[in-house]
C-alpha cells in the first residue's frame, strides 16, 4: 500500500475494482476507527478490499436484505462480499466509493480463503450446476403423482398413509431445491429460477421463499451468533447455550424471554427436541406468514402471497379427498413427521459447534464460518438426503457453489483449516445426533439451576416466534 499523501489523500486503489473514478489521481484516507463510527442504519459504511463504501442508500435496496449489510456495518466485509457475491458486481460499487483504510489488513487465513475462491471461480465451478435440479424436479414430479394415486386411486388406509409420507419426502427435497436456487442459479435463467422457487417453495410447501431468504441470509452472515443469528434463537422451547436466556435478539428486536415456562420446556428439551421436530412445520408456516403479511419489504409479496394461497387450496383439498378423519389426520401427521428428518438435520450442523454473542467480525470470516459449522460424513449415494448440506462447512464458505462440486472442494478447505490451526468439525449422521443431544443436555441441565423470571404475558406468542 503507498503511503498517505501529506494533505490526507492518497493514490487510487486499484486492487479493489470499484474505488475512485478512473481519472481520480488522490482518494480520501479513512481509518478503521473512523469506519466503525458509520455503523448505523442512517448511516452506514463497509469496506471491501481497503476501499470504504457508503452503503446507507442501498441499505433497503439489497437484495440481501437490510440485516447482512447492518451486521457488517462500519467493519471489512470482503469475504462476505466475494463468498456471496460473483466479481462482475464489484463495478456496481463506484458509485458508493468513499475513500479508502489507511490500516488494510488481511489476515492470512482470509489471504489463503481468497486465493481458494479466485481458484475455485476460474475453474468455473460457480457456473456448473450439473444434472442435479433436473433430477429433482423429475423425482418430486414422480413423488408427487404417488401421492396423488394413493389417495384418489387407493382405498387402503395404509396407502393414504403412504401418501403422507410421500408428501413429506417431497417436502424434504423442494427445501433443498428452494436452498440451493436462493444461492445460486440452478437453471441459468433468473426468471426461470424464480418460478421454481415460487412453485416448489410456495406453491408446493406454503413456506415463502422471501420469507426464508430472510432469515437465511442472516444466518449465514452472523453464524452461530447467539444474539445475531436466528437459527440458534428458539426461545422458549430450545436453548443451545445458558447465554441465550434473557438475550437480546438483534433479528426479531426482542428479548429471548427466560421465564417459568421457558425454563420448563428447556428443562427437558433433550427429551422433548424429537417430538418438536415431528410438528416443526406448523412453525415454518406461520413465520412464512406472518412475514408476509408484516410491514417489512418483502420481494413481490403478491406473487408470494399467491404461491402461498395455492398451497393452501391444494393441500387442504387433498386431504379432504380421504374418507374419514382419522386418516386425515393420520395422512397430515405423516407428511409432518417424514419432513422432520430435514428440520433435524438443519439443527446437526450448528447446534453442537461453537458459539459467540455479539455481531462478526468482517476479517474473520474463514474462522467463524469454520468454527460455528458441522460436515456430516456420509457416502456419495447418501448426498440426496442431506441435500448438500452434509458439507455444511464448505457451504458456508462458499454459498454459490452448486452442491455437486462440494466433494472436490472438501479437501482444499480442510487443508487450509489444518494449515491454519482451524477446527474441521465432522461427523457421522449418528454422531451429529449425539452431539445434538448431548449439547441441549448440557443447557437443560443449566436452565435448571438458573433463576427464571415472571410468568410469560403471551406464551403462545413467544412460541410462535420461535424459528425453526
Amino acid at each position: 500500500m503507498a503511503e498517505p499523501a501529506q494533505n490526507g489523500a492518497m493514490p487510487a486503489s486499484k486492487e479493489g475494482g470499484g474505488g475512485a473514478g478512473a481519472g481520480a489521481a488522490y482518494v480520501r484516507v479513512i481509518s478503521s476507527d473512523e469506519l466503525r463510527a458509520h455503523a448505523a442504519a442512517d448511516d452506514l459504511w463497509i469496506s471491501i478490499s481497503g476501499d470504504v463504501y457508503d452503503v446507507t442508500a442501498w441499505l433497503l435496496r439489497h437484495p440481501g436484505g437490510d440485516l447482512p449489510l447492518l451486521t457488517l456495518a462500519g467493519q471489512d466485509a470482503t469475504d462476505a462480499f466475494a463468498a456471496y457475491h460473483p466479481p462482475s458486481v464489484r463495478p456496481l460499487l463506484r458509485r458508493f466509493f468513499v475513500g479508502r483504510l489507511s490500516d488494510y489488513k488481511v489476515s492470512p487465513a482470509s489471504a489463503d480463503f481468497r486465493r481458494l475462491l479466485a481458484h475455485i471461480s476460474s475453474a468455473g465451478l460457480f457456473d456448473r450446476v450439473g444434472p442435479t435440479p433436473i433430477v429433482q424436479v423429475a423425482g418430486m414430479l414422480l413423488l408427487f403423482c404417488a401421492a396423488l394415486y394413493c389417495v384418489i386411486a387407493c382405498a387402503s388406509p395404509w396407502a393414504h398413509l403412504l401418501a403422507g409420507g410421500l408428501i413429506g419426502f417431497v417436502w424434504i427435497q423442494s427445501g433443498w431445491m428452494g436452498h440451493d436456487s436462493g444461492h445460486h442459479r440452478i437453471t441459468g435463467h433468473a426468471a426461470l429460477d424464480r418460478i421454481l422457487q415460487v412453485l416448489s417453495g410456495n406453491c408446493l410447501t406454503g413456506l415463502g421463499i422471501a420469507w426464508w431468504k430472510f432469515n437465511h441470509n442472516t444466518h449465514h452472515i452472523a453464524c452461530n451468533s447467539l444474539d445475531h443469528d436466528p437459527d440458534l434463537q428458539h426461545m422458549p422451547l430450545f436453548a443451545v447455550s445458558s447465554k441465550l436466556f434473557g438475550l437480546w435478539s438483534y433479528f426479531y428486536e426482542r428479548t429471548l424471554v427466560f421465564d417459568a415456562a421457558s425454563k420448563l420446556f428447556i428443562s427437558y428439551q433433550h427429551w422433548s427436541f424429537y417430538p418438536v421436530m415431528c410438528i416443526a412445520r406448523i412453525n415454518l408456516l406461520a413465520q412464512s406468514a406472518f412475514f408476509l403479511l408484516s410491514k417489512r419489504k418483502v420481494p413481490q409479496r403478491w406473487l408470494e402471497i399467491a404461491g402461498v394461497t395455492a398451497f393452501w387450496v391444494w393441500y387442504p383439498l387433498l386431504v379432504s379427498c380421504l374418507p374419514n378423519w382419522p386418516e386425515r389426520v393420520a395422512f397430515v401427521l405423516a407428511s409432518f413427521v417424514i419432513t422432520g428428518i430435514q428440520h433435524v438435520q438443519f439443527c446437526l450442523n450448528h447446534f453442537s459447534s461453537e458459539v459467540y454473542v455479539g455481531p462478526p467480525k468482517g476479517n474473520d470470516w474463514f474462522e467463524k464460518q469454520t468454527a460455528g459449522t458441522l460436515d456430516i460424513q456420509c457416502s456419495p449415494w447418501m448426498d440426496w438426503f442431506h441435500g448438500g448440506l452434509q458439507f455444511q462447512i464448505e457451504h458456508h464458505l462458499f454459498p454459490r457453489l452448486p452442491r455437486c462440486h462440494h466433494r472436490q472442494v472438501a479437501p482444499f478447505v480442510r487443508d487450509l483449516c489444518k494449515k491454519h490451526g482451524l477446527p474441521y468439525a465432522a461427523a457421522s449422521f449418528w454422531e451429529a445426533n449425539v452431539l445434538t443431544w448431548k449439547t441441549l443436555r448440557a443447557a437443560a441441565l443449566q436452565a435448571r439451576k438458573a433463576t427464571s423470571g415472571a410468568a410469560p404475558k403471551n406464551l403462545i406468542w413467544e412460541a410462535v416466534n420461535t424459528h425453526g
